[in-house]
């Protein structure tokens, strides 16, 4: 007993002191091997294990199984040497294999045998950690050891272990820690691949192992500059550029966005996110590190939240005058193939599509759960609101509904049984409508049958769901002339595109469309079969020699304003056609004098075959293709010929009287580019097979001389065109009004109602209920209907200030917190132009200045409150007076007076006194 203690003692020289005593060889063999704290102990993730040399435990097996405490089989002191490549970097030798080289003990077994024996001077414990591997868990006994970089000095590595359950998070830190990077700075990680390419770590969150990282490769540590640009996303050739930006110090948020082709209705939504002081300072911050959801499959895998996260440390980095937004446009691109490539497009559905895409890139909820939506079922507002809201909280919790995410109420009543549905449905942004006119304003030209009047440009006012009967009753109170007398066609490339009906609708007109009125004979019909007087649409067209090799065909191109003339039916005869057309072209056609007459043959101008008939053309077709198959136009007043057909040499054509005519008549499509013969003739005159087109063919030199088209194309404006329909601005509290009001769903979107069992025309009447913390308002000035599509250029007055929004929400309210309810302008999407092209900018007030500034793509500028307020603002955001105060720093004693936030009244001293 004697030698046990003394040895006992020897081993106790290098270890702890002893805090229990050594028990006996049985006892010691039941707690290392057999007892729940032993070897037999099953493996638990996360717990730690130690590794014992083998031949040392086996000598301990020997002894504690020889039952001999005096035996000369004591172990002595734990000793790892054989494990060790060497005693310096302890790093553990490679390939031992578990059995042979050494054996696993559980955390408990090892303090034991450590406490007992002791542990061999100098060496450290080889503690190894239980990781969960997919179906099975094992003692890591090799970590994966990285070898840790800096971007800007990639040749000096830094070599660190990490378990295959350690996050990458554990990596970042590690790397943070070792190149001493200060906690302001923001960094990220990338790795490089077997193949030499780089990687983003973007999902710090995920263990070594589900990021698939080996031993030995290289895990580079990128630090952002100054300016909100990382190294590695900027090309070596602008590195100077981005010094000297560097050098620049501005305001912070006072930053232009490069316009890439049409890409300002983006620039225009993103410089007004930005201006959201709560959502920018949650960037800033690097608050949406924590939050990135990498796995949610309704988002971007983390990547639209970190080029926009990338654009707002730019801009507010006060180091850039502009920045180029490619990388965020290719991700919009890559996400929503709608915004594709350069076409312009909406600021609001690209800001609807980003607030979504944020949303679930930060969604704090990382498994949705399923959520069976209630109706109220009569039960108190109060309740099913709150359910609502705590049931869509369950599925989305982020920055975004946070800040723009409030509450409607929905209520729809059958029309026959009456049954009331009452839901509560979150929004992100109102879509209020404008008030719109019940008026339209047509321009329009007028024809009179007079040859003496040139045609007068009309302003006309007319109901916007009227007829085209409303369009002649609108010019008979101008002209006095009766609207019976009117027929009204569209004129496209010299033809007609379409001549109208009475009760067509007006809708089927668009804004660019050239409409011509014109005044017919009180008896007149188009139509074979009436036997009212005829009216022929008439076109011109001049004979031009084709560009062919040989010059061997004419072409017709058709030239000027068509014409609809009424010819009396028991008098139509070529003869008589020809001089009616003759007299409605008197007012820039001359009549050829005596002198230019030929020395002809007296018979041609006598016989009463002198006026050419029209004829058949080689290749031409006698199918009438309608007058709305025209081709387009080239405008109202001049514009180029249209070309015709070619036609055959002039051999082909029936004779021509060598005196007093100036033109031929030909018989056409409506198209007016081929000739046809659908007439017959006898003594009684000329009669027609189906619709008549007739073109007055000129030769160019008759043209030349007889035809004076300065003179062709002029016309009169009328007194009213000078007039304007002046529109009555509006306020926007009466757009708000309109959302809130009652309406009956369409015929396209029924309601199906639980008791009737079948679809209804429901009446619908939206409320709001809740608010959220800001406000987006969007304006709906683009109409679109079937036939036509229109922007409301409406002025709209909206305030700077002191939006107040009490009287709107229907939640019980509590009176003693009124900033709950009102609401100050934080920044305004502008949209200038019309349907087809437009340009998009941006009012915004910086929110730490408190100045507002206009953005126009890369130019920035700043602007007075009474510049704000135009008819192109689109989308308005308002923030909510609480939280402006909530954001605003408190200065201390020592501060100078901070400015006043954004909405807020100034100082009065700035302020103009009346």
């Amino acid at each position: 007993m004697a030698a046990v203690a003394a040895n006992v003692a020897a081993a106790a020289e290098d270890r702890e002191p002893q805090r229990e005593a050594v028990p006996g060889l049985e006892s010691q063999w039941r707690q290392i091997e057999n007892s729940e704290s032993g070897r037999e102990r099953p493996l638990r993730a996360g717990e730690s294990w130690f590794l014992v040399e083998q031949h040392w435990y086996k000598q301990w097996e020997v002894y504690v199984q020889g039952g001999d405490q005096d035996s000369g089989t004591f172990p002595g002191c734990i000793n790892n040497a054989d494990l060790f490549e060497d005693q310096v970097n302890w790093h553990l030798r490679k390939g031992l294999v578990e059995g042979e080289d050494y054996v696993l003990l559980p955390a408990a077994a090892w303090h034991y045998l450590v406490n007992w024996y002791g542990l061999e001077h100098g060496q450290p414990p080889i503690e190894r950690k239980v990781v969960e591997l997919p179906s099975v868990q094992k003692v890591e006994v090799y970590p994966v050891e990285l070898l840790l970089v800096r971007h800007s000095d990639m040749d000096t590595p830094h070599t660190a272990q990490f378990s295959h359950t350690d996050s990458v998070d554990l990596i970042l830190r590690t790397a943070r820690e070792h190149f001493l990077v200060s906690p302001q700075e923001e960094t990220r990680l990338w790795i490089k691949n077997a193949e030499g390419s780089f990687e983003r770590l973007c999902n710090t969150r995920v263990t070594v192992l589900d990021a698939a990282l080996k031993t030995g490769q290289v895990v580079i540590m990128e630090t952002r500059n100054k300016d909100g640009t990382w190294p590695s996303a900027q090309p070596q050739a602008v590195n100077t550029a981005l010094e000297e930006e560097e050098e620049f110090q501005g305001q912070p948020g006072i930053c232009g966005l490069t316009n890439l082709g049409n890409t300002c209705f983006m620039n225009s939504a993103l410089q007004c996110l930005s201006n959201v002081p709560q959502l920018t300072e949650y960037f800033l911050k690097n608050r949406y590190l924590e939050e990135l959801n990498f796995c949610n499959p309704l988002g971007m895998k983390g990547e639209i939240a970190e080029a926009y996260a990338d654009l707002v440390k730019q801009a507010w980095s006060g180091h850039h005058r502009s920045i180029v937004p490619h990388v965020f446009k290719t991700k919009v691109g890559h996400f929503a193939s709608q915004f594709l490539g350069y076409q312009q497009h909406d600021s609001q559905e690209l800001l609807s599509f980003l607030l979504d895409g944020l949303h679930e890139d930060l969604n704090r909820v990382k498994k949705k759960e399923y959520v069976e939506l209630c109706d109220a079922a009569g039960r108190p507002d109060q309740e099913v609101a709150q359910e609502a809201w705590q049931n869509h909280k369950r599925r989305n919790d982020s920055v975004i509904v946070d800040t723009f995410h409030g509450l409607f109420k929905s209520t729809l009543v059958c029309p026959d049984c009456g049954n009331v549905s009452v839901t509560f449905d979150p929004f992100c942004y109102l879509s209020v409508p404008l008030p719109v006119s019940h008026k339209r304003v047509m321009e329009v030209f007028f024809v009179s049958m007079d040859p003496r009047r040139k045609p007068e440009q009309h302003r006309l006012v007319v109901p916007k769901k009227g007829k085209i009967s409303d369009l002649c009753v609108a010019l008979a109170k101008h002209t006095g002339m009766s609207p019976e007398r009117m027929m009204v066609a569209d004129v496209f490339s010299h033809r007609f595109y379409k001549i109208y009906q009475l009760e067509e609708s007006l809708s089927s007109i668009l804004d660019r469309d050239d409409i011509f009125i014109y005044e017919v004979s009180g008896r007149s019909a188009i139509g074979e079969n009436s036997r009212e007087d005829v009216v022929l649409p008439i076109y011109l067209r001049e004979r031009t020699p084709a560009r062919d090799y040989n010059n061997s065909y004419y072409g017709l191109m058709l030239f000027g304003h068509p014409l609809l003339v009424s010819v009396p039916r028991d008098r139509l005869s070529w003869d008589a056609l020809y001089h009616i057309l003759l007299y409605r072209l008197s007012r820039y056609v001359t009549r050829p004098s005596s002198d230019d007459e030929d020395d002809g043959d007296e018979k041609d101008i006598e016989d009463k075959d002198n006026i050419p008939k029209p004829g058949h053309v080689a290749g031409a077709s006698s199918q009438d293709s309608g007058p709305e198959q025209a081709g387009p136009s080239s405008g109202v007043a001049g514009g180029s010929r249209a070309p015709v057909d070619n036609s055959p040499g002039p051999s082909h054509w029936p004779q021509r009287a060598r005196r007093k005519h100036l033109f031929t008549l030909q018989t056409v499509n409506s198209n007016g580019t081929s000739d046809r013969s659908t007439f017959n003739e006898d003594t009684h005159g000329v009669s027609f097979s189906s619709q008549p087109y007739i073109a007055i063919d000129w030769e160019p030199e008759m043209k030349k001389r007889y035809y004076d088209e300065v003179e062709a194309e002029g016309y009169v404006k009328h007194d009213c065109v000078g007039y304007v329909l002046k529109k009555a601005p509006v306020r926007l509290q009466e757009c708000i009004e309109l959302f809130t009001t009652v309406e009956t769903l369409e015929k396209e979107n029924p309601w199906y109602c639980p008791t009737c069992k079948q679809h209804q025309l429901a009446t619908k009447k939206l409320d709001l209920w809740m608010l959220p913390e800001t406000l987006i308002i969007h304006l709906k000035r683009f109409s679109y209907t079937k036939f036509s599509r229109e922007k409301l250029d409406t002025l709209v007055e909206f305030p700077i200030r002191d939006l107040d929004f009490s009287e709107f929400v229907i939640k019980p309210q509590n009176e003693s917190a009124p900033e709950l309810y009102k609401y100050d302008l934080i920044a305004v999407s502008n949209h200038y132009g019309g349907l087809r092209d437009g340009h998009y900018t941006t009012f915004a007030c910086n929110k730490d200045s408190g100045q507002w500034h206009y953005f126009d793509d890369n130019s920035v500028s700043p602007v007075t409150e009474n510049q704000i307020e135009s008819k192109a603002a689109y989308v308005l955001f308002y923030q909510r007076q609480d939280v402006a105060r909530r954001l605003q720093p408190q200065p201390s004693s020592s501060d100078p007076p901070a400015s006043p936030a954004c909405g807020s009244p100034p100082n009065s001293e700035f302020m103009d006194v009346n």
